[in-house]
């Protein structure tokens, strides 16, 4: 009679609880990554690229480790949670450190193109990655190769770009404040663009499997392999953009349309699917046009802030990064809520119909293109020639 008045050591297991767990532990990173992006933007800014990015990478080696030796949820969800405060650093000055590289068409949106298929490669091929390591090597393993990964890729950034290398940062123009890009009506629809063309892959991420399980009996394998195929519909996508860009540069926002369109046709086609090779359409389908909308609008907005704002690109680049962390956050927490209280057909019929309605809206987007850049402090000194060691060196770099 006394045993109900004595706490519990453990809490019940319960699937809910545990669903609920992984949820919050999954969305943390996500979290804490839009909580940090104003901030780290605006530091990218002030101090350059290239220290961002190795700090970045420096606290993903340490999170990723972490997950290693991880014994409990508490070091779980701190390792988690550093994960977002290193990638709102990596993420947005890899991708500002190639926008500024790369100032000029076709070059930009290659490059970007290039990124954006490692970051989908690196998504994608993630869970059968781990799943096979994790099965016959430990638990371990999987992240102590992501760890040396980390620990390569910043001693190659030492190697090729070390942060204060040339000394040009003091002498950089002033970024615009994030505040006020995020008022700029082409930047606010490009960033709303990105969160929803996003929306898709971070709700169905946490759902689809069990989906898959109980309306057609899904194995293991099937589950662990489900969007690995729609990795090369991702890197066409990243392909043919680029292609079209080169030709047509003054359709950038039809092809972001365009992309938004097929992902809402094919998120609607998600629930109708019986088998796994069916599923597999629209899943490719769905990265397919995300390869679309990331291609053309990400060098949209550097060009953007080339044409009305100074070309620096730390804090668009932040509101990139939060656009996409606003999906992830969202996706693992309310997702599950909504296909238990509404169904996995309603939250997909949802989702594609918020893509396509958000289609037509890129129409504002049509004469950028034709904009003039801005006379910028960055401008206007490299016209009148270089004066001193950052205009120097820009206008060599320019040159090559």
């Amino acid at each position: 009679g006394n045993r109900s008045l004595l706490p519990a050591r453990y809490p019940p297991a319960s699937g809910g609880n545990e669903d609920v767990q992984i949820g919050v532990l999954f969305a943390s990173k996500a979290m804490l990554q839009l909580l940090v992006n104003p901030l780290s933007g605006t530091l990218i800014d002030r101090v350059g690229y290239e220290a961002p990015l190795l700090a970045g990478l420096a606290v993903m080696f340490l999170s990723t480790a972490t997950f290693a030796f991880a014994e409990n949820y508490a070091t779980l969800f701190a390792a988690r949670s550093l994960q977002g405060l290193g990638s709102a650093f990596a993420d947005t000055a890899g991708i500002a450190l190639i926008a500024d590289r790369y100032a000029e068409e076709p070059a930009r949106s290659r490059a970007l193109g290039t990124a954006l298929a490692c970051i989908s490669f690196g998504s994608l091929a993630a869970p059968p990655f781990g799943g096979v390591l994790y099965e016959f090597a430990g638990k371990r393993v999987p992240f102590l190769v992501l760890a040396c990964v980390c620990l390569l890729d910043g001693l190659l950034l030492l190697v090729l770009a070390p942060p204060g290398g040339t000394g040009a940062r003091a002498n950089m123009p002033v970024g615009t404040p994030i505040h006020r890009l995020m008022i700029d009506p082409y930047i606010a629809v490009v960033a709303g663009a990105l969160a929803t063309c996003n929306i898709p892959l971070a709700f169905l991420e946490p759902t689809i499997a069990n989906w898959m399980k109980d309306s057609m009996g899904a194995s293991e394998w099937e589950v662990g392999l489900t969007w690995l195929p729609a990795f090369f519909p991702h890197v066409l996508g990243v392909y043919v953009t680029v292609r079209l860009a080169a030709a047509y540069p003054h359709l950038q926002w039809f092809y972001g349309a365009l992309g938004m369109a097929i992902i809402g046709a094919s998120s609607c086609l998600v629930p109708a699917c019986r088998n796994f090779g069916q599923v597999i359409i629209p899943l490719c389908g769905i990265c397919f046009g995300i390869a679309l909308v990331d291609t053309a609008l990400l060098p949209t907005l550097a060009f953007l802030v080339d044409v009305r704002h100074v070309s620096v690109y730390g804090s668009v680049y932040a509101i990139a990064d939060i656009s996409y962390s606003v999906a992830y956050a969202l996706g693992p927490i309310v997702a599950g809520q909504i296909v238990h209280t509404m169904g996995f057909a309603q939250l997909n019929l949802g989702m594609g119909l918020a893509n396509v309605l958000y289609a037509p809206v890129l129409l504002f987007l049509k004469n950028v293109c034709q904009m003039k850049p801005s006379h910028s402090e960055r401008n206007i000194l490299l016209e009148e020639g270089p004066k001193g060691l950052y205009d120097t060196i820009k206008m060599e770099e320019r040159k090559g």
